[in-house]
């Protein structure tokens, strides 16, 4: 593609180039130093191009380097070009007069300026080298074709009366019949031939004359861009449908693999159904559009539209590589899938109550805090659940996106984890894998996934996720909005540090119930656990769903994981 556009401009650059030395040419010229100036509406031929003058008004230079203009039908020497009166002078080439000048059909530019009379002689009365200037050629010359003899045609002569006295007594016209007295409007000039043009100034023309080749080579240059824009789509939708191809083979071929354990498959039209043409909109994430469908009276689902964001497919085949290996009941089930054409779609079981996220406010606003209670059990669910992720499974599971957007909950406000779209696999006795760019949303994205200088990438960085999540239960916050700053997120971690450390409640509880601001601290202390600068400092998800489990008097302080940035 770079290469095209390289040969547009290579193209359009040299067609500027060469376009422009016709105008360059077109200057006045000489056929010698003391001759007529020539330039529009004349040209020089041999010397400039066609476009520099007008059509009939050719000049040439003979082997003296005389100024000749050519006619049809013969030539004229020229030794005046007046540009001013339009007028150019000269004598007939050997004599001979230009028939179109006397016999005019539109063919000729020029106007004969003088006064003549023609004479129609036979053929040997007049003899030819009479129209010689010593014979008295200013007064008498033959029109062409003077050369010749046309034996049984009359030959047509003309008497000049250019103010010399031509006495046309003297003059050998015997048998000659006189056959059109031509007199010009213009006044008599001395003894040499004048010609009278006109025609559009140069000033006119030039533009006309200018603008041609310019035109040529816009348009020249306009239809290589066309083309070159043309190649270029037809290039890309070429490419695009071609990568598209083999997305999707790459996609079936996954598929097949998953044959055994895969879920229902959908078409696109199935999947329009279902959601009734996307009637109910449930959310939006960076990955897609989810959807709520209906497969029957019983059964309703969430439909996730994916944006194809990545392009190859990796983030279907991630979720449903992962959600084909998964049955755990703080995992949510996938129910089918459609992969037809453009259109990717993953079809999940409906959840009422839809994300934590929506229950994240303040714990003093009674009417949408759901309780410490519940706050714990849905903590100890999503811990068992990236539990099993890490641990369940044949390989493990590392989810790299756990925040409160992404936990689900059903209508006993059960959690259930979901959007594997950047999930990835790695063996159990694995204890670091690699990764070229971070992956998660920011704010929740451990540090060792920024710099190695704290440690290996590992499942420890969704413990880390998890224990930010963990801190936001506790505080009440909602993620769009502690994250919009991450240096105010570091001081509201500190603060919640700072009270227990101190020994002071959470003060956000509700009521003084002594239960409930033993679970906010239970929640916060296994919370700050988690998010250790270190990843070797942090428990793994075993040891977290431990904890919780436990009598919240029982957990020991973490250390101070903002030692660093306090001092």
């Amino acid at each position: 593609m770079n290469f095209l556009w390289w040969l547009a401009v290579v193209v359009v650059i040299g067609i500027g180039v060469n376009g422009g030395v016709g105008h360059e040419d077109c200057g006045e010229t000489r056929c010698r130093p003391d001759g007529p100036a020539i330039r529009c509406p004349f040209r020089l031929k041999g010397r400039q191009p066609i476009h520099c003058g007008f059509r009939g008004f050719d000049l040439s230079c003979d082997e003296y380097n005389a100024t000749l203009l050519e006619m049809a039908s013969t030539k004229l020497i020229v030794y005046e070009i007046n540009y001013n009166s339009h007028a150019i002078r000269g004598i007939p080439y050997y004599g001979c007069l230009p028939r179109e000048l006397f016999y005019s059909n539109g063919s000729s530019p020029f106007e004969f300026v003088s006064r003549a009379i023609l004479f129609s002689c036979p053929p040997s009365t007049v003899r030819d080298e009479y129209c010689s200037s010593s014979y008295g050629g200013d007064c008498l010359a033959r029109l062409s074709p003077c050369h010749g003899n046309n034996s049984g045609n009359n030959h047509t002569y003309a008497v000049l009366d250019q103010g010399y006295g031509c006495d046309f007594g003297s003059m050998p016209l015997v048998s000659c019949i006189k056959v059109r007295d031509y007199i010009s409007h213009y006044p008599k000039d001395s003894n040499s031939m004048t010609l009278h043009w006109s025609i559009p100034s140069c000033e006119h023309s030039k533009g006309r004359n200018h603008r041609r080749p310019n035109l040529k080579i816009l348009g020249i240059s306009a239809l290589c861009l066309v083309l070159i824009a043309t190649g270029t789509t037809i290039y890309y939708v070429y490419n695009s449908n071609k990568k598209e191809k083999e997305n999707q083979l790459r996609i079936e071929r996954f598929l097949d693999e998953y044959r055994a354990m895969k879920p229902s498959r959908y078409s696109y039209a199935d999947i329009k159904r279902i959601t009734s043409q996307f009637k109910e909109k449930l959310g939006q994430g960076a990955y897609g559009t989810v959807f709520k469908g209906k497969l029957s009276s019983e059964l309703l689902v969430a439909v996730k539209i994916l944006n194809n964001s990545n392009e190859n497919g990796e983030d279907f085949i991630n979720e449903v590589g992962t959600m084909c290996q998964i049955h755990h009941v703080n995992v949510v089930r996938l129910v089918g899938i459609c992969a037809d054409g453009f259109i990717r779609a993953l079809v999940y079981e409906y959840l009422p109550n839809c994300s934590l996220q929506n229950f994240l406010s303040s714990a003093d606003n009674k009417n949408s805090f759901i309780g410490w209670d519940k706050l714990q059990d849905i903590a100890l669910g999503i811990a068992k659940g990236i539990e099993y992720l890490h641990q369940g499974c044949d390989q493990r599971i590392l989810h790299f996106d756990i925040k409160p957007h992404n936990v689900l909950l059903d209508q006993d406000f059960t959690p259930k984890v979901s959007d594997f779209g950047l999930a990835k696999f790695c063996a159990k006795d694995q204890s670091a894998i690699s990764m070229t760019t971070a992956r998660g949303t920011m704010g929740y994205i451990a540090p060792e996934i920024f710099s190695r200088n704290f440690g290996n990438v590992s499942y420890k960085s969704d413990v880390y996720s998890f224990g930010i999540l963990l801190l936001e239960m506790v505080g009440g916050r909602k993620n769009f909005k502690v994250m919009e700053d991450s240096t105010s997120q570091v001081y509201f971690l500190e603060w919640i540090y700072n009270l227990l450390e101190q020994g002071n409640d959470l003060r956000i509880h509700i009521g003084d119930d002594e239960a409930d601001v033993t679970i906010a601290r239970k929640l916060a202390i296994v919370g700050l656990w988690c998010i250790q600068w270190h990843p070797t400092d942090r428990p793994s998800m075993k040891v977290v769903v431990q904890m919780l489990e436990r009598e919240g008097n029982n957990l020991a302080m973490p250390p101070n994981p903002f030692a660093c940035t306090s001092s």
